[in-house]
């Protein structure tokens, strides 16, 4: 009588151990699938396939947004689409089915290099740092560090017009805030969260001024009409900057964003570029589809003003990209005077 009761607490022990063995193998195989691959992925074999999965932001307006019934737009998804159904339309398949997946600047490597995306176009600066990482087609639009203000405020015209008493946001630890605060010590530096809380802020009158790559800028002024305007920001001096030198008039930065992917297929990168330089080409209106995505994008007004700007003797600024061109990562900076801080 005694080994029953023994037995019998045995036995449930058992089943309930390969229960839990096999809900362990269900939980992981589920953790897995939901992971995607881990290798990364060709972008021409997934169009070839018929589904590509591309990265972009969901919250930045006019260089890309999810709407509420999960479309999602933007200039960079705009770039994203053309060079995907220009790859499909040069290989002789038909255009594939596009997916959209949120990639945070944080983790835009990873995703590519985990093969959870096949490229990104997400407001991705070229940089020698991630180019060790994955490869980059493009530039695909040359940007610039500005300012965002109210429109009825004249009072900041330049950079330097922030010494005066003016509050400047920018997202908690971003390079641009650094940057202004380098040059103008005195600047009351406000730091958000995100780029939309600062935005919130400057429609509220609690911040005077936002900084960021001024197409982002520009994506929020198109999507507020008649509330804010745009600020060039130029070095008021000559500055060492990491041990560089930026003469006055040199715009505070110059960035190149690109298509990111991954590394093991350059054939992928090249079929990018021609894509990139067919979105360039002027239609029989004259206007090219990369064009009219920018004007979509930021609006006619800001897109006029930076071709005019580029175009003035001796400019420092430029407008038209040269995809496949990144000798720029290449280029070295002028070192800087002795005694110049």
């Amino acid at each position: 009588m005694g080994a029953a009761p023994a037995t019998s607490r045995r036995r449930p022990h058992g089943r309930s151990g390969i229960s839990i063995l096999a809900l362990a193998v269900v939980l992981i195989a589920g953790a897995l699938a939901a992971c995607g691959s881990s290798e990364p992925k060709n972008l021409i074999d997934s169009i070839r396939s018929g589904t590509v999965v591309l990265g972009t932001k969901y919250d930045q307006p006019g260089l890309g947004l999810r709407n509420p019934d999960k479309s999602v737009t933007g200039f960079d998804p705009a770039v994203a689409t053309f060079v995907v159904n220009h790859i499909a339309d040069s290989l002789g398949v038909d255009h594939p089915e596009i997916r959209w997946r949120e990639t945070p600047s944080a983790q835009r490597e990873t995703l590519i290099n985990n093969g959870e995306v096949d490229m990104i176009t997400a407001t991705y600066s070229i940089t020698s740092a991630r180019a060790k990482k994955v490869d980059f087609g493009g530039p695909y639009l040359i940007n610039y560090q500005g300012l965002l203000v109210r429109e009825d405020d004249d009072s900041i015209t330049t950079l330097t017009d922030l010494n005066k008493g003016k509050k400047l946001c920018s997202v908690t630890g971003s390079t641009s805030a650094q940057n202004v605060k380098a040059q103008l010590p005195s600047v009351q530096l406000q730091e958000y969260d995100s780029y939309s809380s600062c935005v919130e802020a400057l429609r509220r009158g609690k911040v005077d001024a936002l900084t960021t790559d001024e197409v982002i800028l520009a994506g929020y002024a198109n999507f507020f009409p008649g509330e804010f305007k745009l600020v060039d920001m130029v070095y008021p001096k000559d500055a060492c900057v990491k041990d560089a030198l930026k003469t006055a008039g040199t715009p505070f930065s110059t960035e190149y964003y690109g298509v990111g992917l991954a590394k093991e297929f350059p054939e992928s990168v090249t079929k990018v570029n021609e894509a990139l330089d067919a979105m360039m080409v002027p239609g029989p209106d004259g206007v090219s589809p990369w064009d009219r995505a920018l004007r979509d994008s930021i609006g006619n007004e800001q897109v006029d003003y930076m071709i005019v700007r580029a175009d003035k003797p001796d400019s420092r600024y430029k407008f038209t990209p040269d995809p496949g061109n990144l000798s720029f990562l290449d280029s070295e900076p002028t070192p800087c005077p002795p005694g110049l801080s």
